[in-house]
């Protein structure tokens, strides 16, 4: 099927209403935990294939991180469907304000390939839950796992509403030409724009989840051995090849010597004296990926590692020491196991470093100095920050995932990938009887005072109804009118059983 029928084939099944029931969401969304679940083995596997990802990487990082995310979805789904009621003005004190939660309609999700099980089924579990229709894009980078969800995808949930479509740049480029109703993707920042043009034509509105250089600054405050064990994870995690990986460290001369020292024998704690040999360490995704990355090298200062492998694509878990920021590896986003070190004075200098360069996709703070810290967070922007750890801001659902700048656009995660796939449609419903219209006219000649023929005094008391500091809690509201009408009923029966009475 053509890109063109495809997405009008969906467009027609959501515009049945078939995907808003809340029933429905839920029993698609316990499909896709299923298959998960009962595919777990099989996608380790294929994961294994694309990237010698580690089963444990796999089932923590990828399997286990979707199915946590559904969990969450389905135990919140309820409440995050129902409409909010937000406060009135007194204006329209007597009248119900409500915000609807309704779906955009037919979703586009392009996935990434350097977790392209996570990096899909993120987006489409919010989706999916948000009540749309869906496309998914995977990547053709991950070739395995690629045609794993185009093979089970369709096995699991509805024909009619989810449909795989698989391909490269080509393929991507024809899907793009589309109107959809929302497009989720992520990748790299020059795609990013490619997408984002490629959207504005239909005034699409779109998520980017792109990338940067993520810093990390480290002071002499920090406990040196804690703060390189979760640097190096950070890094060394599917070779680098995560989005929000750290990138490159800041910090002093001193601290350097001693951090080297330290990184050496703990890539020798994880990985064992050849890494390469090491059943939970990763390789390059590809050939292409390789040279870029083994290039970043040249030039620099290798202080810990530095082999590499291009049969293997292997690269090992590199330290480089004394780097500037115009060296060639400071250009661009590493996305590969080199940690450049680069010497500051202080932490002034660390803020005017960051602040010098493309907003970071994420940032980490390894310091006990508490005043430091609120600093860097004050004085520098990204997407999200993990102070003393990297990386652990994603696995908490209640804090949005996103970029800011060069780094992307919109968040996701939890309640937050309900939210990316919403419209939240405001609704003002008026009183239309006589009672309502009462209420709202004034003195003057017993017109409206909205209407026609104006006047100062009008004027004035508009001005004050309007007044944003005399908003109405709609919730306290209608509380206070129900006993207010309890009240006055409680005391008509008693006046009228006090008259019957006498």
């Amino acid at each position: 099927m053509g890109p063109h029928k495809l997405v009008m084939h969906l467009r027609t099944t959501f515009e049945s209403g078939k995907t808003k029931p809340i029933e429905y969401r839920i029993e698609q969304l316990k499909s896709l935990k299923k298959m998960l679940q009962e595919k777990s083995e099989t996608i380790s596997q294929c994961l294994y294939d694309d990237l010698h990802k580690s089963k444990h990487d796999s089932i923590l990082m990828e399997i286990d991180f979707c199915i946590n995310d559904i969990r969450y979805t389905l135990s919140h789904i309820r409440e995050w469907v129902k409409p909010d009621y937000p406060a009135t003005s007194v204006a329209n004190m007597l009248d119900t304000v409500q915000v609807l939660k309704e779906p955009f309609g037919v979703a586009l999700v392009i996935g990434a390939w350097n977790y392209p099980l996570q990096l899909v089924l993120g987006p489409l579990i919010g989706a999916i839950s948000a009540g749309n229709c869906v496309v998914i894009k995977p990547s053709e980078l991950a070739p395995r796992t690629a045609d794993f969800l185009a093979k089970n995808l369709p096995e699991y949930l509805d024909r009619d509403a989810y449909q795989v479509y698989e391909g490269g740049a080509a393929e991507t480029t024809e899907l793009l030409k589309e109107r959809f109703d929302y497009i989720f993707y992520t990748g790299s920042t020059e795609v990013g724009k490619i997408v984002h043009a490629a959207a504005a034509k239909h005034l699409t509105p779109t998520t980017l989840e792109l990338g940067g250089k993520s810093p990390v600054y480290l002071d002499n405050t920090a406990d040196l051995e804690t703060a390189a064990r979760r640097i190096l994870w950070g890094k060394c995690a599917n070779a680098g090849q995560t989005c929000v990986a750290p990138d490159y460290l800041l910090c002093t001369k001193e601290v350097q010597q001693d951090l080297v020292r330290v990184c050496r024998r703990v890539i020798e704690e994880y990985y064992g004296k050849k890494p390469q040999e090491s059943g939970d360490y990763g390789r390059i995704v590809n050939d292409r990926h390789f040279r870029r990355v083994t290039a970043l090298l040249e030039g620099c200062k290798v202080a810990v590692g530095g082999e590499t492998d291009a049969g293997d694509r292997y690269i090992a878990p590199t330290v480089l020491t004394d780097v500037k920021g115009d060296d060639v590896i400071m250009r661009e986003e590493i996305f590969g196991p080199l940690l450049p070190i680069v010497p500051i004075r202080d932490v002034a200098e660390a803020i005017r470093f960051i602040n010098e360069r493309e907003k970071p996709l994420a940032m980490y703070i390894f310091s006990n100095n508490t005043r430091d810290v609120d600093r860097i967070l004050r004085e520098t922007s990204a997407g999200g920050v993990t102070v003393n750890d990297t990386i652990m801001h994603l696995t908490v659902n209640t804090l949005p995932f996103g970029g800011v700048g060069g780094s992307g656009m919109g968040s996701y995660h939890g309640r937050h990938s309900f939210l990316a796939f919403t419209h939240e449609k405001g609704v003002l419903r008026k009183n239309l009887g006589f009672v309502g219209e009462m209420l709202s006219r004034a003195r003057w000649r017993l017109r409206h005072f909205r209407y026609p023929p104006y006047t100062k005094g009008k004027l004035s008391y508009l001005s004050v109804l309007l007044r944003p500091e005399l908003v109405v809690p709609t919730a306290w509201l209608r509380h206070a009118l129900s006993f207010g009408l309890g009240m006055a009923a409680c005391y008509t029966f008693l006046c009228l059983y006090n008259m019957r009475r006498d």
